[in-house]
């Protein structure tokens, strides 16, 4: 087994965006797949019953064969919601694809004069990786519009709390294949298969030192195979703090069986590592989708016969 000499590279303080007041502006927006009124319609409820604003754009309506407008559409609506002073927060209405198209297009100069709360997940994790590295700025693993309805109360609830700035702490059942121990590190990750997709762009986040969140959803196993084994002939699991993986969520076999499910062939990737790992964490795409606060500092403690703990706490002013 190697052993874990992980140190963090970058000691450059991340952005944290002003936490939300009640009265304050949420705007939906749309980096990828094209939506509807219908998708958002629970979720623009939920925020105004607990005392928000939504703005819904005209631009969330655009539509080019399966995105939400054209790439530089898509773009623009993100840089015209970054710049303007009286939106607070900015959730992503759902995934699919398309953001990685557009990312190049974002002006970060404007982000990082305003920054704010991005919230969403899975396609999202373009936007989430290359604010990280481009902008140094925190922003929000979590649940999107179009999940909202048939999201757990605790997934809602804890998108809510990162919006508002409470801090982070989930309690929760260990799995047989988790490695005790602890971890801290600045949380960095998202879905596996579109960070795979970054690999040696500028958008890729730094993981030594840090503690990676991975999840997945719709892959074939031999896929998962081959994303994990990417990452570790890059380098980029060599010196993590530790490994949290989500849900691994309908997962695709061929004909001729792989011979093992997604969990049990990311725990042969890092078999040799020493730090912890934990399985089983609830986030993903799965109804109990938990809040994460990428670019934050966090505790991990993985225990193999005892509930785990996962906390992160609001940086000192």
């Amino acid at each position: 087994m190697k052993k874990n000499t992980a140190k963090v590279t970058n000691s450059l303080q991340p952005i944290t965006p002003p936490p939300l007041q009640k009265g304050d502006t949420i705007a939906f927006a749309a980096p990828a797949r094209n939506t509807s009124a219908e998708n958002i319609a629970f979720a623009q409820r939920f925020f105004e019953e607990k005392g928000f604003k939504v703005r819904v754009d005209e631009e969330l309506w655009a539509v080019e064969n399966q995105f939400a407008g054209s790439d530089a559409h898509r773009a623009q609506h993100l840089n015209k919601l970054f710049a303007d002073s009286t939106v607070k927060a900015i959730v992503c209405v759902r995934g699919g694809y398309g953001s990685l198209r557009m990312v190049d297009q974002l002006d970060t100069t404007i982000i990082q004069k305003h920054p704010k709360w991005l919230a969403g997940f899975s396609d999202i994790t373009v936007l989430h990786a290359h604010f990280l590295r481009q902008v140094q700025m925190e922003s929000i693993h979590s649940s999107m519009p179009i999940d909202f309805s048939t999201n757990s109360d605790a997934a809602l609830e804890s998108l809510l709390n990162c919006l508002i700035g409470k801090n982070v702490e989930y309690i929760f059942e260990p799995h047989a294949l988790s490695k005790a121990g602890q971890a801290a590190g600045s949380l960095v990750g998202g879905n596996l298969s579109i960070l795979y997709s970054l690999v040696g762009s500028v958008s890729f986040p730094e993981t030594k030192g840090r503690i990676l969140f991975i999840e997945d959803v719709d892959e074939y196993l031999y896929h998962i195979d081959r994303m994990m084994l990417s990452l570790k002939r890059a380098g980029y699991l060599d010196e993590l703090a530790g490994l949290i993986v989500g849900g691994m969520t309908k997962m695709h076999d061929n004909a001729l069986p792989f011979g093992k499910e997604a969990e049990a062939i990311i725990a042969e990737h890092v078999a040799e590592y020493s730090y912890p790992v934990c399985f089983g964490f609830p986030a993903g795409h799965q109804p109990d989708n938990r809040a994460l606060v990428f670019g934050r500092m966090a505790s991990l403690t993985v225990e193999s016969q005892k509930k785990c703990k996962f906390v992160q706490e609001l940086p000192s002013l």
